[in-house]
């Protein structure tokens, strides 16, 4: 394989590439646009293209792997420390290369189609919840304004709008009523879209042998299980071990330190919101619903507060996916770590 390292700056339409000629130490710089990118790598020796780990870079990724190339792709947060002077798409470019030295950044795996398909779903679930509840509050406020208080959440809201409509058509303006009508066939449609998106989370979940080990897991479910397979892919090996997977979830404790105090404060909040705040909804139903919790969660639950606690799980629910998807195995509530088995968690 040729030994240049090739970073690109993939923007909209145009790219930029930065490259340093291995033998001579010449510096090359291209600017392509979108049409010639492909073309330009193609008629390249198989080398390594490093990119940053942004929108069109796993399809970018793939791309090129087909063509033989070795791709590797950087956090864009970490790309940033290496920019100098002025930001622009050279600099961009020079910024990836540098940071492609450096081997203590954790790469990001190149996920396939089927990974980001699932990812799409995901997306697109919590874009209709996002709007089923801006429509929640829109319709909340508008009657607010008329002396109507509608309780908290969408189906007691509703449930109240309907017992409370024959005395709404009295005090109210035609207009208003209308639009209360349209507002809730609207609602109706979120609600056939959110489940049209779940059915196929499910027809994914029986396609996919680990998420279907992850769903035996109590406190993952249905978002829980293809979530994680689609981030964790086949065999987890993007991470290390099981502590490194919490971390990069953000599940683990931030800490500063200089002189050599460190001090620990909350969580990092780093990595993906949205499979964080999956892990932590799934930790409360545990502490809320499971009806033989294990010792290590009654404890738990009697010396910290619950929100720390929550945290907890959702960082032992992270470990035990990893393990889970990393070795192959299913989920055993009777297994108990010993000094001479490997630790389900890593």
């Amino acid at each position: 394989m040729n030994a240049t390292t090739y970073a690109a700056d993939i923007a909209k339409n145009v790219f930029q590439v930065h490259w340093v000629d291995p033998l001579s130490g010449e510096i090359g710089r291209k600017k392509l646009l979108r049409a010639k990118f492909c073309e330009f790598f193609a008629s390249r020796q198989p080398a390594r293209i490093v990119m940053e780990a942004c929108g069109g870079a796993h399809h970018w990724g793939r791309t090129f792997q087909a063509m033989g190339h070795m791709v590797e792709l950087l956090p864009a947060r970490q790309v940033r420390a290496f920019v100098w002077g002025n930001k622009d798409d050279a600099a961009d470019a020079r910024a990836i290369w540098m940071a492609a030295q450096h081997s203590d950044i954790r790469r990001v795996p190149v996920k396939t189609v089927d990974q980001q398909a699932v990812q799409f779903l995901h997306r697109t679930r919590a874009h209709w919840v996002s709007l089923r509840t801006a429509t929640v509050n829109l319709l909340r406020s508008m009657l607010y304004e008329f002396g109507v208080l509608l309780p908290q959440g969408k189906t007691c809201g509703l449930k109240a709008l309907t017992e409370q409509r024959a005395a709404l058509d009295a005090r109210l303006p035609a207009p208003v009523l209308r639009l209360i009508d349209a507002q809730i066939q609207v609602l109706r449609e979120m609600d056939r879209q959110v489940q049209a998106v779940e059915a196929e989370m499910a027809l994914v979940q029986k396609q996919s042998e680990t998420a279907r080990r992850l769903r035996a897991v109590p406190g993952i479910g249905l978002l829980g299980a293809t979530a994680l397979a689609a981030m964790l892919g086949k065999d987890g090996r993007a991470w290390r071990n099981a502590r490194e997977f919490a971390c990069c979830l953000g599940l683990v404790p931030k800490h500063t330190g200089t002189g050599g105090k460190v001090q620990m404060g909350g969580i990092s909040k780093r990595g993906d919101p949205y499979l964080r705040t999956i892990l932590i909804s799934g930790a409360r139903c545990v502490m809320a619903h499971l009806k033989n919790p294990p010792d290590w969660i009654v404890k738990l639950q009697t010396r910290r507060p619950p929100n720390v606690a929550a945290v907890a799980i959702a960082n032992k629910l992270a470990r035990m996916a990893w393990a889970i998807v990393a070795r192959g195995c299913d989920y055993d509530q009777r297994w108990s770590a010993s000094p001479s088995s490997p630790g389900v968690a890593g």
